[in-house]
C-alpha cells in the first residue's frame, strides 16, 4: 500500500510535506514550464508588503562555499498588486498557496490579514517576522511579547486561515518565541530564516553586497536550522513545525521530518535545480517504508 503523504499544520492540511519557501519560487508563473506545480505540497509565494518596496541596491545576491547570500529587501509591488495580479493564476496551479506577509509596524500586520480573510484560493498566512535584510525586520520575532501580539492581532483579523510564525534563529532563546506565536494562536511554525553574513571584495575593500550583509541560506545553514527544529519540537510538544534551511534531497526532508518537523521548505535548491522539490515527492514514498512507518505524519 502507498503512504499516506498528506500531513496537517493545525487547521492547515497539505498532499504531502514538501513546499516551496517564499522568495526562491517567485510567484509560480516563472517556474510553471519548468516543475509540475500542482504536485508541491504547497507554494509560498514572494513576501509581499502592505506598500510597494524598491528593496535594497544591487548586487543583491552572491554564491558562497555551500550556499547563498542574498539581501532582495523585499522588493515587491505591494498587497494590492499582488491580490489583483499575482492571486488570480496562483488560483489556478493546483497546489495550496500559502501568502507570506511583512510588515514594517505591529498594526499593518492585522490590516494586510484582513485584505486576505475569505479570499479564494489562500489556504494560509505566512507571517514574516523575521527579515534580516530590512530595517526593523526581525524586531518582531525576537521578543516573545511582540512575535505574540502580531500573531493575535492577525488571527483576529483573518480567523479563517491557519497562521504559520516564520521566525529567527537570531534570538537567546528561540523556544520561549516559539511557544509565544503557539499560545496565541498560530497553527505552526517556519523554522528558520537565514543567518546574517557578509561576503567581501577584498580588491575592493568593501562587502560585495550592495546592502553590505545579507542572508545566508542554503546547504551551509542546515545544521544550525534542523538544531532549531529538534529543539524546538522537543520543548514545544504538539506544535507543527516546518524546517526550513539547506534541503535539497529527500535526506534533507527526512532529517527534517525525523527531527520533530511537519513539512518543509525547499528554498536555494531551486535556483540551481528547481526540479529537486518534485524528486522529493516521488522518493518520499521509498523513505517512509524504509522506516517501516505507513504515512509521513509518522516519520
Amino acid at each position: 500500500m502507498m503512504p499516506d503523504l498528506s500531513v496537517s499544520l493545525g487547521r492547515l492540511r497539505l498532499p504531502n510535506p514538501v513546499l516551496v519557501a517564499s522568495g526562491t519560487f517567485g510567484y509560480a508563473k516563472e517556474m510553471e514550464g519548468v516543475t509540475d506545480l500542482a504536485r508541491l505540497g504547497g507554494i509560498v509565494p514572494k513576501t509581499v508588503t502592505m506598500a510597494p518596496r524598491a528593496g535594497n541596491p544591487p548586487p543583491r545576491t552572491v554564491e558562497t562555499a555551500s550556499g547563498m547570500l542574498n539581501a532582495i529587501g523585499l522588493d515587491n509591488d505591494g498587497l494590492d498588486h499582488f491580490l489583483d495580479h499575482h492571486l488570480p493564476y496562483l488560483r489556478t496551479v493546483g497546489c495550496p498557496i500559502i501568502l507570506n506577509i511583512a510588515a514594517k509596524a505591529e498594526d499593518e500586520f492585522p490590516v494586510m490579514a484582513r485584505k486576505a480573510r475569505g479570499l479564494a484560493g489562500l489556504a494560509a498566512l505566512e507571517l514574516n517576522l523575521s527579515c534580516p535584510n530590512v530595517a526593523g525586520g526581525i524586531d518582531f520575532a525576537t521578543n516573545p511579547e511582540a512575535c505574540a501580539r502580531v500573531v493575535r492581532s492577525s488571527r483576529d483579523a483573518c480567523p479563517d486561515l491557519p497562521i504559520l510564525a516564520k521566525l529567527t534563529p537570531l534570538v537567546t532563546d528561540l523556544v520561549a518565541v516559539a511557544r509565544a506565536a503557539a499560545e496565541a494562536g498560530a497553527d505552526a511554525v517556519s523554522l528558520t530564516n537565514t543567518f546574517p553574513g557578509i561576503v567581501l571584495d577584498w580588491r575592493r575593500r568593501r562587502p560585495y553586497l550592495g546592502n553590505g550583509a545579507g542572508g545566508l541560506s542554503g546547504p551551509a545553514i542546515k545544521p544550525l536550522s534542523l538544531r532549531c527544529v529538534w529543539n524546538v519540537a522537543r520543548a514545544v510538544p504538539g506544535l507543527p513545525i516546518v524546517g526550513i534551511g539547506g534541503v535539497a534531497t529527500i535526506d534533507d526532508v527526512m532529517d527534517y521530518l525525523v527531527a520533530g518537523a511537519s513539512a518543509v521548505q525547499m528554498g536555494t535548491v531551486n535556483f540551481y535545480d528547481p526540479g529537486a522539490a518534485i524528486r522529493a515527492i516521488e522518493a518520499l514514498p521509498g523513505a517512509l517504508e524504509t522506516l517501516g512507518v505507513s504515512s509521513a505524519r509518522q516519520a
